[in-house]
């Protein structure tokens, strides 16, 4: 099997998913934007024919979330226009679209996961931009495609919440972490890998993905700096004390029994995710 990845050089999810392809035996094309103009349909199409892919994933977007309030246009450029244009490319060339979406496209008012069904109503242009994408590739009517919501990502290859924490507890006694806003956090080679456990079993739709549970930005913070062995404190602020311009989901813990139901994996808990990566991170040489 061959795949395309967009985002495979540099992005966080990108990168775990080229290792995770080459694990389950594919041939991975790792592109970015520095490598193809993802905006020139044909040149899209040319690049999927050449490279005989059988699936494109997409994980590109723009993920500025208060910078997003500030650029509309730009974001509504990689968020909604770029899948329309994968889309159809995809369609053209018979590959398969696999799409990542986000927690994001809900309110946050909820206190129990979302599932799919649940009604969208996004607060933020991140969060607008990206349900449109998603809106553009459902009306294409489009054979195999599969849209993958997740959310708080943490993984190997690029600054994240977790790294940046640590890098941070690293030099500081105390760090003031927001406690009410409460999610499902991710690791990215659990979700590369289980993306690809919903491709081979040929899963299309909408499916929500993340590792199990559910955690709070100081609960998470702190389980990293407790990991780590590092005397920081984590102190629990509210969002009103720590003000961003882009309005955040005060809940957006994601119902994964979807996921389960189609592939018989139940996601591992956040937990064991997050002390596999930082354990792991400890035996890379310096």
């Amino acid at each position: 099997m061959n795949a395309v990845v967009l985002g495979g050089r540099t992005g966080l999810l990108g990168q775990a998913l080229c290792v995770a392809l080459h694990k389950r035996g594919w041939n991975a094309l790792a592109m970015g934007r520095a490598d193809l103009n993802l905006f020139d349909r044909p040149a899209v199409e040319a690049c999927l024919a050449n490279s005989r892919a059988d699936v494109l994933f997409n994980t590109v977007a723009y993920t500025k979330v208060d910078q997003a309030e500030e650029e509309p246009g730009e974001a509504a450029r990689l968020n909604r226009q770029l899948p329309l244009i994968l889309g159809k490319a995809a369609k053209a060339t018979g590959v398969r679209l696999v799409h990542y979406s986000t927690d994001f496209v809900f309110s946050g008012k909820k206190t129990t996961p979302y599932t799919i069904e649940d009604q969208t109503d996004p607060r933020s242009v991140y969060g607008q931009t990206k349900l449109q994408g998603e809106r553009e590739l459902m009306s294409l009517d489009l054979p195999g495609l599969l849209i993958i919501r997740t959310s708080w990502l943490f993984g190997p290859g690029r600054i994240n919440f977790v790294t940046r924490i640590l890098e941070l507890a690293s030099s500081r006694p105390e760090l003031a972490v927001v406690h009410d806003q409460v999610g499902s956090p991710s690791f990215t080679r659990d979700l590369a890998a289980n993306s690809l456990t919903l491709v081979e079993k040929e899963a299309t739709g909408l499916y929500h993905l993340a590792n199990s549970g559910q955690a709070s930005w100081c609960e998470l913070a702190a389980e990293a700096v407790r990991c780590a062995d590092l005397p920081c404190r984590i102190r629990p602020i509210t969002s009103a004390e720590y003000p961003q311009k882009a309005c955040r989901p005060a809940y957006s813990v994601l119902d994964l029994s979807g996921f389960t139901a189609a592939t018989g994996v139940i996601p591992r808990p956040w937990v064991q995710a997050l002390r596999e990566f930082l354990f792991s991170r400890e035996e890379v040489p310096a």
